[in-house]
């Protein structure tokens, strides 16, 4: 039987097997866009773990350590030596005779007769102080320190070096010996459990007696203005110079180690400034032998932060220089000792 179209229901053409659709559109488009937003999204992550974004318009780029001047070469025990670092403690003429009441800080004057006549530029901090300073060296220098946080030392380093002829390894294993490159707690308030020193750079700010005697850091605190000052570093005081300064801090204590006869090289020389540096006395001696290992292993292997001290290179400083010096304390010790014992005895006598 025939069936009437026009009285059959409309049906919607998308009901209809076979019925003409619209095209849909290509997915090629939205494919092409879904890639090229994950490769941006992919370039934006790497940046972003790179620190090419992400750093604050203030932060500074990263830097380099500056460069090393020379190798040092590991020095060897000889009568030139011995000589060398003898002459520069003064042997004979007080300084280590005085070690027993600490350091000296001597300055020098020019030439051959420098260290012949070495004239105290500072007070001397008190036996017990250096005893009690003592404890601290192997705890400051077992510390961990982020790469970041040296980058702001080095522009300082740099200056101090070319301002005052210090090689600037020098002053920085000091810088580590003293604050663990500033990290120690009470680096940048207060002073030391001794009460004596502050700062980046342990300055004693205590030692002068107020009547024309000097502390060491009124002797060396105008430092900052022979070098120019970066415009950016952590720490910045609001008023200079201040102990608490890194910049004020590294600059004097580069003019200091300048006075007591240190240069570019890392030798006999540079024993006697760390020497001086920390004081005249057993701990003193084990303080430069460890603060010249220390540089001179950064010269032959680079700088590195947080490497230790090679034994065998203590070991090979502390025989050429460490171990004349040590047994010149011990020989002028002994006489003093029996001096001692004959006035304690004399005074029981009642004579």
């Amino acid at each position: 039987m025939k069936i009437d179209d026009s009285t059959t229901p409309a049906v919607p053409d998308a009901q209809v097997p076979g019925a003409h659709l619209p095209t849909p559109p290509s997915e090629r488009g939205a494919w092409l866009l879904a890639l090229a937003l994950g490769g941006l999204g992919l370039a934006v992550l790497v940046a972003v773990l790179t620190g090419v974004v992400g750093r604050t318009s203030t932060e500074a780029p990263h830097m380099a350590p500056p460069a090393v001047l020379v190798a040092a070469v590991t020095p060897t025990p000889s009568a030139a030596q011995s000589a060398s670092v003898l002459a520069g403690v003064a042997v004979g003429q007080g300084s280590v005779a005085g070690s027993n009441t600490g350091s000296s800080h001597a300055a020098r004057g020019g030439g051959s007769a420098r260290r012949s006549h070495r004239t105290a530029i500072v007070a001397q901090p008190s036996s017990a102080q250096q005893q009690l300073a003592a404890r601290r060296l192997v705890d400051q220098t077992e510390t961990a320190i982020p790469t970041r946080w040296m980058e702001g030392f080095y522009p300082i380093y740099a200056t101090a070096q070319s301002t005052f002829g210090v090689n600037w390894l020098l002053i920085a294993s000091i810088h580590k010996q003293e604050s663990a490159f500033s990290t120690a707690p009470t680096t940048y308030h207060g002073l030391n459990f001794a009460g004596c020193c502050g700062g980046p750079m342990q300055f004693n700010v205590t030692n002068g007696n107020g009547r024309g005697t000097p502390s060491t850091w009124d002797l060396v605190s105008d430092s900052y203005k022979y070098g120019k000052r970066p415009a950016v570093y952590d720490h910045m005081t609001a008023t200079h110079p201040s102990i608490y300064d890194d910049f004020d801090a590294i600059m004097a204590a580069a003019h200091l180690l300048s006075a007591d006869g240190a240069e570019y090289a890392l030798n006999g020389a540079a024993w006697d400034a760390a020497y001086d540096y920390y004081g005249h006395d057993a701990t003193g001696v084990s303080y430069a032998d460890e603060v010249l290992a220390r540089a001179m292993g950064w010269s032959q292997h680079s700088f590195c932060i947080n490497c230790g001290v090679e034994a065998a290179m203590v070991e090979a400083v502390q025989a050429a220089y460490g171990a004349p010096v040590l047994a010149a304390l011990e020989a002028e010790a002994k006489p003093q000792a029996v001096t001692a014992t004959r006035s304690a005895k004399r005074r029981r006598r009642g004579g």
